[in-house]
């Protein structure tokens, strides 16, 4: 009987599932009830009898991975957020050192030249975030984010902030 259905029981739990091991065990559970049901069968088509436990089984796995913590699915969704390849966490070693090199040299700019380009650039705020926090207008926004820059080229080699 296993050999003769396993492939229509596997598809149809697969049907389900979307996952090749679910569906083996949905597969699996599906045969062992079967065997236990065989003294309730009532010769209605061995087939269709089969299909309807394999659905059952597969539904009730799908029902019990949808119960599953959310802590479960978030430590799945971060762990796919991590690099895969060598080159990717090489990349991503690269950025981060990058950003600590780049926060020092901001560390060392004039206080009114740290905090305007931390704000845009570092905390990605708006001209008008940054005056309606700091209580000033927006064109003096525009005109301390221009002397910063201009601080920068003046006195940071080229390499250094590109």
């Amino acid at each position: 009987m296993v050999e003769l259905y396993s492939k229509h029981v596997f598809h149809i739990a697969y049907s389900v599932l979307h996952d090749s091991k679910e569906a083996e065990d949905a597969a699996q559970e599906a045969f062992v009830q079967v065997y236990k049901s065989l003294p309730q069968y009532r010769n209605e088509g061995f087939k269709t009898w089969l299909s309807r436990i394999a659905l059952h089984k597969a539904l009730d796995i799908k029902r019990k991975q949808d119960r599953r913590p959310t802590e479960l699915v978030d430590v799945a969704q971060t762990l796919a957020h991590f690099p895969t390849r060598d080159e990717d966490m090489l990349s991503r070693l690269i950025r981060e050192e990058r950003n600590v090199e780049l926060s020092e040299k901001i560390s060392q700019l004039p206080q009114q030249h740290r905090d305007i380009i931390r704000a845009y650039y570092m905390q990605g705020k708006t001209y008008d975030q940054i005056a309606d926090e700091t209580q000033v207008a927006l064109k003096t926004v525009e005109s301390r984010l221009y002397r910063a820059r201009q601080w920068i080229r003046n006195h940071w080699k080229e390499e250094e902030w590109q």
